[in-house]
């Protein structure tokens, strides 16, 4: 077996599940779970009728690189959606069967398995961060550097104390803007010196913005990465690629559908990778996304939904925890009176709502775990659901 795989740690919805083993919740109450990502509002019709009247074409084997549709939808949204005035359709958009999958397969494919004497590649990456991130790093042969994301610096890393030893060694850095769990946003001037980073140290710029249509002001949506390489006259996105699906956006996490786009040469590279790999999208799956990605009212109508849900549940919240209004995404995560772990049992025994501890969304640190006291909230749930969670996760801390 594959000695690298001895060096992943429990996903975190393992270790929530053993610390809430043997524990029992008020039967009175329903239970509402609010620990997973999972958006549940409804999918958008057009998307779900484009799925169906395309069921035929899964008597054919798909092309990895996707049909000329999906990529001029993809590419077309990417253009409006981050003001890009030129982005190659063939070249530098690459359709992926959701970007877990991607995100994972990318560091794969990039990481050269060549130590050195000062040791593995190192892959740099957020903390708290996604998991996959680690999970991509280790069995990719290297080693994760993390960066902690506290409070203090605004929920970011601060890029400007990493020595340039790492630098050096780096040879791919996730970045996640929308932040998951935290909601920061990276601001365009920290992407421009990001890039400059990279073409210094020679290493790829891999950027998850998953939650990048989640937001909450109309007339601000979060730069991306291309974007902010396109403000630069970067229009071949060297050593950029951005990660990004239907998923948050679409309410469509069952369809795995998302997209690749920036550097032509790297997206060749993890082209070739993927052709081996066998993951293409089915074509009804692609024609489904055609449709989602040609679409923004539906994207529109799912902010305002949880526009609605946060305001409702901080204006609970807000008066006994310590939490404050995320830049972008559906997450909360405030700080909680004692031990993230306890607490997490307090609520789940005493009131019936599960979330997740934070610390299972990080690592130790010579600076400590930046997840440790807080707590993930995920407002997936309907409205009335998430005011009914706040209403009990406020008679906890009134209780504590």
């Amino acid at each position: 077996m594959n000695p690298d795989l001895d060096r992943l740690q429990p996903y975190p919805f393992e270790k929530l599940a053993r610390l809430k083993s043997g524990l029992h919740a008020p039967h009175g109450l329903a239970h509402i779970p609010l620990y997973i990502g999972e958006p549940q509002h409804p999918a958008p019709q057009l998307a779900l009728d484009a799925l169906v009247a395309n069921l035929g074409a899964l008597s054919n084997y798909p092309l990895t690189r996707g049909t000329p549709a999906l990529r001029a939808a993809i590419a077309d949204w990417a253009r409006r959606r981050y003001r890009l005035t030129e982005l190659d359709t063939d070249r530098q958009v690459l359709p992926v069967a959701g970007t877990r999958e991607a995100l994972f397969a990318f560091a794969q494919a990039v990481v050269a398995r060549s130590d050195t004497a000062a040791g593995r590649p190192l892959v740099v990456m957020p903390n708290p961060f996604y998991q996959i991130y680690e999970g991509a790093a280790l069995l990719a042969g290297a080693e994760p550097y993390f960066l902690n994301t506290p409070a203090e610096t605004g929920f970011l890393p601060d890029y400007d104390a990493v020595p340039p030893e790492v630098w050096a060694r780096c040879q791919l850095l996730y970045l996640c803007s929308p932040g998951n769990p935290t909601g920061a946003v990276t601001p365009a001037a920290t992407l421009a010196k990001l890039i400059d980073k990279a073409d210094e140290f020679d290493f790829v710029i891999a950027a998850d913005e998953c939650y990048s249509e989640i937001y909450f002001d109309e007339a601000a949506p979060p730069v991306g990465l291309l974007e902010a390489c396109a403000r630069l006259g970067r229009h071949d996105y060297r050593r950029c690629v951005v990660f990004n699906s239907l998923s948050k956006r679409s309410n469509l996490p069952g369809l795995r559908s998302g997209f690749v786009a920036g550097d032509a040469d790297v997206l060749a590279a993890f082209l070739q990778y993927r052709t081996y790999h066998g993951c293409a999208l089915p074509g009804s799956t692609q024609a489904a996304s055609v449709a989602a990605w040609g679409d923004e009212a539906h994207v529109q109508a799912n902010r305002a939904l949880y526009r609605a849900k946060l305001d409702a549940v901080l204006d609970v919240l807000g008066p006994v925890l310590d939490v404050s209004r995320p830049e972008a995404g559906f997450f909360l995560w405030p700080r909680v009176p004692g031990d993230d772990e306890v607490w997490t049992q307090q609520l789940f025994a005493g009131q019936h709502v599960t979330v997740l501890p934070g610390r299972y969304l990080a690592r130790d640190t010579a600076l400590g775990n930046p997840g440790a006291g807080r707590v993930r909230i995920a407002l997936v749930a309907p409205l009335a659901e998430c005011v009914e969670a706040a209403i009990r996760i406020r008679r906890t801390c009134q209780s504590s």
